[in-house]
């Protein structure tokens, strides 16, 4: 039986694509349709939409991604549609889906409405819902894929977004310092991210109540040696405690997850051109897919690793504690 699912496509998200999988597990001859409304406003341009889905569901194989104007019940007909899966995810859905589905039957046309009900993880998953989150620098990952995701941000937001990570004294802040340099030389807008820089504030100077409450915590966890006398976290103190301790490293970067996720995305909110997030631990801490995997690599032998670390104020112990934190 052939099969189609239609929808606009602007964009596809994981909540579409997941009704994507399971049609194409019942119906393995099936089209996505992309529907063409004259009287519509839509984000992305037609190509692009055909893009981002055929980009997708490259995964499976013989599926067909086309565009069609016009009635929908005229596009079954002409292509021999036997069956059409519609998207469920509430009761208004169904209702407007049945309403529909009578309309449709009501041109005289032979082929049958299947109702597919949106998985629970995706009921709240829409493409206004995550247009809506882009504006805002919201979190993505979880709502479209990331190919999705990075249209979106460069259609939306003007935003192309690169990870520049490496282990400890590798040069990633030189290295993203010179690519500001040479965006301001080539009127290219270009801003880095520094994580650490970030960790910083989160720690010392941020004054909303989120974060003086986390560093509370952090003194309650490991102890009122780390605290300044102004309430700010010593950092050469707490890194003694935590990089001689994998596990109370592992529970500091648990504590500072999702401030650190936070202020990034608060770091990012209104910028445009080339965003460098600029961190030793993308990798580590799961951050990846904030730039998309678009990622520069910085390297380092040991032997400059340890000099530039020497130069620092570390004692050849605390470097090997730092290295060995870190993946290589």
């Amino acid at each position: 039986m052939n099969a189609l699912y239609a929808f606009s496509g602007d964009p596809i998200t994981r909540g579409h694509l997941d009704l994507i999988e399971r049609a194409y597990r019942l119906f393995p001859n099936l089209t996505i349709g992309i529907g063409v409304n004259p009287e519509k406003k839509y984000t992305f341009t037609l190509e692009e939409r055909l893009d981002m889905v055929k980009h997708c569901t490259k995964h499976l194989p013989n599926i067909k991604v086309v565009s069609y104007t016009g009635l929908l019940v005229d596009f079954v007909y002409e292509n021999n549609i036997d069956v059409v899966i519609r998207g469920i995810r509430n009761s208004k859905d169904l209702n407007d889906e049945y309403t529909l589905h009578l309309a449709q039957k009501s041109q005289g046309m032979q082929f049958e409405t299947i109702p597919l009900f949106t998985a629970p993880e995706f009921s709240h998953v829409s493409s206004s819902v995550v247009k809506a989150m882009t504006k805002e620098q919201g979190k993505l990952i979880s709502f479209v894929p990331m190919h999705v995701k990075q249209k979106l941000e460069e259609k939306m937001l003007g935003q192309y977004i690169i990870s520049v990570t490496g282990t400890i004294g590798s040069g990633k802040s030189y290295v993203t310092e010179k690519f500001v340099e040479l965006g301001k030389a080539k009127g290219i807008e270009v801003h880095n991210i520094d994580l650490d820089k970030i960790s910083h504030d989160i720690l010392s100077t941020l004054k909303e109540p989120k974060y003086v409450e986390l560093r509370e915590t952090i003194v309650k966890k490991f102890g009122e040696a780390i605290r300044n006398p102004d309430g700010s976290i010593n950092r050469k103190i707490l890194g003694e405690i935590v990089f001689n301790d994998p596990e109370k490293l592992a529970q500091l970067d648990e504590l500072m997850q999702n401030p650190l996720e936070e202020r990034m995305r608060r770091e990012m909110y209104n910028k445009k051109g080339i965003i460098l997030i600029n961190a030793a631990l993308l990798l580590e801490k799961g951050l990846l897919h904030y730039s998309n995997n678009n990622i520069l690599i910085m390297t380092v032998n040991e032997e400059k690793q340890h000099e530039r670390l020497k130069l620092r104020g570390l004692t050849e112990e605390q470097i090997s504690h730092r290295v060995s934190s870190q993946l290589r």
